[in-house]
């Protein structure tokens, strides 16, 4: 399926596979878990973020998280 892309595009490192062009299906091969506050995850060239009150919950009751077994 073609696509068009609008925006140029930024390549700054490749540590794993990567996938030009058409895919049936793309899975990952490994997960994680993290626990940031407010804008603890943003990326990009430029970003401003503003947050007066920052709280992260890190409890997690449950025993077992989504797997990806079946996807290696």
């Amino acid at each position: 399926m073609p696509s068009i892309i609008l925006a140029p595009i930024k390549i700054l490192d490749v540590s794993g596979e990567v996938t030009f062009g058409d895919v049936l299906q793309i899975t990952p091969k490994s997960t994680s878990k993290s626990n940031s506050g407010a804008s603890g995850g943003s990326t990009g060239d430029f970003c401003a973020n503003f947050s007066l009150i920052s709280l992260t919950n890190t409890l997690d009751p449950d025993l077992n998280d989504s797997s990806n077994q079946g996807n290696n």
